[in-house]
């Protein structure tokens, strides 16, 4: 071991000691002249039109839209510091503010998180993953197809990036079986982004897809009172979905056309894995069952109970009958999305209670208040392209305020425009920290940058065009008209 170390050559940075100095504390500079510019502009005197208390909260906005975007610190942590200094600012009571932990959304996604832990704890996922691939995947294509669909599908009922993480080692198994050659092999390619793509497109259609929509929700139910229920959401998203489904394979088949005359190999690997599984387990039969029934109690009794309440009775059944244990749930759950609702959710609804929203809607996008459609179109491609850089759930609480005083100012249904906010931020293809599934397809190694730019540059010019058709054509058939 010692010898090793002498052996590696010593590097001498022969740089001034000033420099080395700045170099290494470049963070902490940052810091400190975030934290500078913050105190001018507190210091400020608001402009014309705008409260002390709408100032500072679009300050405290503004600070914290950078931070989400630097990535100074965890997009968590800044969603509760935020939330901590609007009673220090004087902006809202702190009573009100902490209150908004107990926002229906935070226990909405909740248990969301835990019925998707236990599915992929109990192996329920990977069963289901192995066999559908096994029973329908018989040719390249069709295999490619199978991943295809049966990663929307999943991300209908889990979060898009569970189904990611749950799909890559089952395809990862199957490339491995069929020596396939990373870097080389089209038919490698055309697999991991057949995951990423499948739980991009599916996991709009649902509640259930990530954390951006029940967020949105959330806000729209604070600052209007108005609701969306699971069928009512899933209907307006489907619109896109369905054609996408369909458009997005053939894409990918364009861009990666198989290249592999059989997968038998393949097959009998994922069939020998089924036989080392062996039948339903007491936990797997539990859970589907538990699954299945809180999503027709979304569908038959959402808009009546709530869908929070639904969900935490299905995760207590889950506890009831011990197919799950809190020490693994701790594991599965992202408690980081938990804690960035609450600060969200009550700086949104600072914004929208002192004026500043509406404030900052009038002075930016007042002029196109007679063109709801334009607005519309601006906002959606917004949404689209910074989700590209920054999390899902950080676009809709940025857009969202300043939606929600769009839609206000100019007379639209707030509902729409909170479909026109949290389907586009949720159709990333582009750029690997746009969402995880793209970057665990990144991370296979059959993909360079390039092939996942390029396909994915066509595959979001579509999207955002069928959404906007969906807009126009679809939507007010189904009562959301702008």
């Amino acid at each position: 071991m010692a010898q090793e170390l002498f052996d590696k050559p010593l590097k001498i940075d022969n740089r001034p000691l000033w420099l080395i100095v700045l170099d290494r504390s470049a963070r902490y500079q940052v810091i400190l002249g975030f934290l500078a510019v913050c105190f001018i502009l507190f210091r400020l005197t608001p402009p014309a039109g705008l409260t002390a208390a709408g100032y500072h909260t679009l300050v405290l906005f503004g600070a914290t839209v950078f931070l989400w975007i630097s990535g100074l610190l965890p997009i968590a942590v800044t969603a509760l510091l935020s939330m901590v200094m609007l009673p220090l600012l004087g902006i809202m009571d702190a009573k009100k503010t902490y209150s908004f932990f107990g926002n229906e959304a935070v226990f909405f996604i909740l248990g969301a998180f835990i019925l998707a832990a236990a599915m992929t704890g109990t192996g329920l996922s990977a069963r289901l993953a192995r066999a559908m691939m096994a029973k329908f995947g018989k040719t390249p294509t069709r295999l490619a197809l199978t991943i295809f669909l049966l990663s929307a599908f999943l991300s209908f009922v889990m979060s898009e990036h569970a189904v990611a993480a749950m799909m890559f080692p089952v395809v990862a198994e199957i490339a491995t079986a069929l020596k396939l050659e990373k870097g080389n092999s089209n038919f490698g390619r055309l697999i991991f982004m057949s995951i990423a793509w499948g739980c991009i497109i599916g996991g709009i259609a649902t509640f259930l897809g990530g954390a951006r929509a029940p967020l949105a929700a959330g806000l729209l139910k604070e600052n209007t009172g108005l609701t969306f229920g699971f069928m009512e959401w899933t209907f307006a998203a489907c619109m896109i979905v369905l054609p996408l489904l369909v458009i997005g394979f053939l894409i990918l088949l364009r861009f990666f056309p198989p290249d592999l005359e059989s997968v038998d190999e393949g097959l009998k690997f994922l069939n020998g894995k089924r036989l080392e599984v062996g039948r339903l387990s007491y936990d797997e039969l539990i859970t589907a069952v538990v699954v299945i029934a809180t999503i027709g109690c979304w569908i038959g009794f959402g808009e009546k109970s709530g869908l929070a309440a639904i969900a935490i009775l299905g995760t207590a059944v889950l506890f009831t009958f011990r197919v799950v244990a809190w020490q693994k749930i701790e594991e599965y759950v992202n408690w980081g999305i938990i804690l960035m609702y609450g600060g969200t959710i009550a700086l949104a609804s600072a914004l929208e209670k002192t004026g500043a929203a509406l404030w900052v809607v009038q002075k930016g996008l007042g002029a196109l208040s007679h063109s709801p459609l334009t607005v519309i179109v601006i906002i959606s491609l917004v949404a689209i392209v910074v989700t590209e850089c920054i999390s899902h759930a950080a676009v809709v609480a940025i857009l969202m305020p300043i939606g929600m005083g769009l839609a206000k100012n100019m007379g639209m249904d707030p509902k729409v425009m909170t479909l026109c906010i949290a389907l586009p931020a949720g159709l990333a293809y582009c750029l690997p920290m746009g969402t995880p599934a793209t970057a665990i397809a990144y991370a296979s190694g059959f993909l360079s940058s390039r092939n996942i730019i390029l396909s994915g540059l066509v595959i979001m010019a579509i999207s955002w065009l069928l959404f906007m058709g969906s807009v126009v054509f679809v939507w007010p058939l189904l009562g959301l008209k702008i």
